[in-house]
């Protein structure tokens, strides 16, 4: 409620703002002035007098699409009213209603009536250019509403979900799996994440410009919500402790799979997931991988082993008696067959020590000062618990009525989903712990939490790291995948690069089925593009036609 009560004083603002920069346009057009105040009806008057589609409207304040449109019914306003230049168009878009008001409160302001009759040659030739300019915005209109409100593509640029999804997969991700999250960030550039380029300091993201405004937002709401993520099913979410987007839909998207859901009981034991006591149920598509450190009496040919395995992420490094290589997601099946060959003098799991902490530490030097803090994204969740990727847990997963223990050592552990992700004010004074100023030893949760691991488990940033992911940052499921190429992002922890190449075989089969062997849809694509290019081929030659005949 509280979502859509904002959204209508947004409304009423930008209606009164419109009103008062346009009421005089709107009485010499020969309406009531007062028009101009009114939502929607005040679009609706001058998509009529400019004679553009007047459905148009009804896209008039919708979040994201709605600045587009208004910013092409300002300009058929302006052009109504002969402000058709250069200048004139870029004080429309980018002064809108400044301009508006300087043409409003102007004593030349009259509508320029046009008659196709008398236009000159440069003047059609203009008329022409609008057609297509509105042909060009529509467009872009048209698949923004895909973008924001149906459908997101989502590329796979690392192998955290490898033997599932691959390195070089692009998914469509349907954003109604789990109710449409509604857009937070009304106003902002369209077909972009977080923001427009790296522009600041190179890999340095909170220096780059936003492609959103982070000044108007709107709360959090979800809607027609039927289902909630299930375990097993693969998730897109936004990166929960995503420090430079205070933005919740626009912090960085991750793919993982929806391990344990909220009140279920998750364990890591020697790099085995038991939920709820009992060992992971594995799926079809799905594989087990681990982590194997293998020591050779020379050096094995790893691009033949792309060949008959496909890519797979290894270190190579030289040492006084041979190699070393560190693999990552090798199945039991895998590893086995290249333990069996003849280089290798030893292969074996890699498992980290129970009760060994996995922390990282960021080091800070300057001129008289050297610093050593823990970098809580690379670290271990909570950190103040002795766990690693291997041994992690048994960890409760929280679920929204549950009332948790606050003191010193239970703190870590919920202390994000206090301050972050249910907004309020938290303080450890003192050896007490404060919420919203008054001292608390008990919290009740807000909302549902997931965890989210990669397949890939010994090469995945995932919850183990940045703990639970809130409900609130859920935006859907991958539908399927449409294209696939392998090579196309570089894995910076290889040796060695795959090649690139289309992986064909991969292309339009749905994705989130759990099954071995997917159903491929690439003849639904066909048939889709078939119609759109052949309806348009009909509609022109039908067009052609009816200009002979007249």
């Amino acid at each position: 409620m509280d979502y859509f009560l904002t959204y209508l004083i947004y409304v009423v603002i930008l209606s009164v703002i419109m009103g008062i920069s346009t009421w005089k346009l709107f009485k010499k057009m020969g309406y009531n002035p007062l028009f101009a105040f009114v939502p929607f009806y005040n679009y609706f008057i001058i998509l009529k007098e400019t004679e553009h589609s007047k459905w148009w409207v009804i896209l008039s304040y919708v979040p994201i699409i709605g600045p587009i449109m208004m910013t092409a019914f300002h300009l058929f306003l302006m052009r109504h009213f002969g402000k058709k230049s250069f200048v004139q168009t870029l004080l429309t878009i980018f002064l809108p209603f400044i301009y508006l008001a300087v043409v409003n409160y102007s004593k030349d302001a009259e509508v320029e009536k046009e008659d196709d009759l008398y236009l000159t040659d440069e003047e059609k030739l203009a008329k022409k250019k609008d057609t297509f300019t509105g042909s060009i915005t529509f467009a872009v209109v048209f698949a923004t509403v895909i973008h924001v409100f149906v459908t997101q593509p989502f590329g796979i640029p690392t192998g955290s979900m490898e033997r599932t999804l691959l390195v070089g997969d692009f998914l469509f991700v349907n954003k109604w799996s789990y109710g449409f999250r509604m857009p937070m960030r009304p106003v902002a550039l369209p077909f972009l994440q977080g923001t427009i380029s790296d522009t600041g300091q190179k890999g340095n993201p909170k220096d780059d410009p936003k492609s959103y405004v982070d000044a108007i937002k709107l709360p959090y709401t979800r809607i027609l919500q039927l289902k909630k993520p299930q375990r097993h099913d693969i998730v897109v979410f936004n990166y929960p402790q995503d420090s430079v987007h205070t933005a919740i839909d626009r912090k960085d998207p991750y793919v993982k799979r929806c391990v344990a859901v909220a009140g279920d009981l998750m364990e890591m034991r020697a790099g085995r997931l038991f939920i709820n006591g009992q060992p992971e149920v594995i799926l079809g598509d799905q594989q087990l991988q681990h982590k194997y450190i293998a020591t050779t009496g020379s050096q094995l040919d790893i691009p033949a082993l792309y060949k008959i395995y496909g890519f797979l992420p290894v270190q190579e490094i030289q040492t006084q008696n041979g190699f070393m290589y560190d693999f990552q997601g090798l199945t039991d099946k895998t590893a086995k067959e290249i333990k069996a060959l003849p280089q290798i003098i030893e292969m074996k799991e890699h498992i980290w020590a129970k009760d060994s902490a996995a922390v990282s530490y960021k080091v800070n030097a300057a001129r008289d000062a050297y610093t050593k803090n823990i970098d809580t994204t690379q670290s271990i969740f909570p950190i103040n618990k002795k766990w690693n990727q291997d041994w992690y847990g048994p960890l409760r997963i929280p679920k929204k009525g549950d009332v948790v223990i606050l003191n010193q050592e239970t703190l870590p552990e919920y202390q994000w989903i206090i301050s972050e992700y249910e907004h309020h004010h938290l303080e450890n004074k003192n050896g007490k712990i404060f919420i919203d100023g008054k001292e608390a030893t008990q919290y009740t949760i807000q909302q549902d939490y997931y965890m989210m691991i990669g397949d890939n488990r010994d090469a995945s940033l995932d919850a183990r790291f940045f703990g639970f992911v809130p409900e609130e940052n859920i935006v859907g499921s991958p539908m399927f995948t449409w294209m696939s190429v392998q090579g196309l992002f570089k894995d910076s922890g290889s040796t060695y690069q795959a090649d690139t190449k289309i992986r064909w075989d991969r292309m339009f089969k749905a994705t989130n089925t759990g099954e071995l062997h997917k159903t491929s849809y690439w003849w639904v694509a066909v048939l889709i593009l078939g119609l759109f290019f052949g309806w348009d081929f009909i509609m022109k030659f039908f067009r052609k036609k009816e200009e002979e005949e007249n």
